[in-house]
């Protein structure tokens, strides 16, 4: 592989197994970063790793479950141990729920989306910070969503969690950008991820047509679209950019 941004620059990646975890983790393996991928199904993480190795590239695969914070001190002891530094996270780990209108959903539905989408993050984030500080700083991006700057009907447990990381993102980034640490979040439009296949097999034609047709570009989004803005705002072209939420939607919302 060529020496690229990421030369030697060491990053996780939670739920980088799959969809935009999986190429982004690809992305940054192609330009020289050490990878660590963070997620639960080891099949999967040991595929991307193999993957990544087969490209001339250096990964890590951790089995972690991100509701256990147990399990995501381990994770960070272990870059530790063994990079003692961290330059840039992907808090990217998160879930869909069923779509149901709002006085619909049980508390242990509530728990288990907020538990992955939002306090799994903020887990991260108490540990990522730290490890960034002690070598000078770092860069962060947390998974929103375009749900985070809206909301549809059906979707108010996923959209309440979404938002929370864009406010989640914003605070921390005020509070540690003197410590040269940037914190930003990624807002995915609709993306041609295994989530989406499955919202796809459960709705037919008609829901994808509804979606193409919200969408000005007129086709759903490639998880390498998603990585390319990731690996944009962890560089030294975004060295100016903290606390924003970048959509990456192909336009969507504009009608909305």
């Amino acid at each position: 592989m060529n020496t690229k941004r990421y030369q030697d620059k060491v990053v996780v990646i939670t739920g980088g197994n799959s969809g935009i975890g999986r190429a982004t983790a690809l992305a940054f393996a192609r330009e020289g970063a050490e990878v660590i991928i963070a997620a639960r199904r080891e099949k999967e993480g040991n595929e991307v790793v193999q993957e990544i190795k087969s490209m001339g590239g250096s990964a890590l695969f951790v089995k972690t479950d991100l509701r256990e914070p147990d399990q995501i001190e381990a994770l960070f002891a272990r870059i530790r141990e063994k990079y003692g530094r961290l330059d840039c996270a992907f808090n990217n780990a998160g879930v869909w729920p069923a779509m149901k209108w709002t006085a619909n959903y049980r508390l242990e539905e509530f728990d288990e989306v907020m538990n992955i989408n939002v306090k799994a993050v903020w887990r991260c984030m108490k540990h990522e910070i730290p490890l960034m500080i002690e070598t000078g700083g770092g860069s962060i991006v947390n998974t929103s969503s375009i749900s985070g700057w809206g909301g549809w009907e059906g979707t108010s447990l996923y959209t309440s969690s979404k938002h929370a990381v864009i406010g989640l993102t914003r605070a921390a980034a005020v509070e540690f950008g003197r410590k040269n640490v940037r914190i930003n979040a990624i807002c995915p439009g609709i993306t041609e991820t295994p989530m989406l296949e499955r919202q796809l097999a459960e709705g037919g034609e008609a829901m994808k047509k509804a979606l193409l047709d919200i969408t000005p570009l007129g086709r759903f989004g490639k998880p390498e679209e998603i990585a390319g803005a990731v690996l944009f705002l962890c560089s030294q072209a975004a060295s100016y950019i903290t606390a924003k939420s970048i959509v990456v939607a192909g336009g969507q919302g504009i009608r909305t």
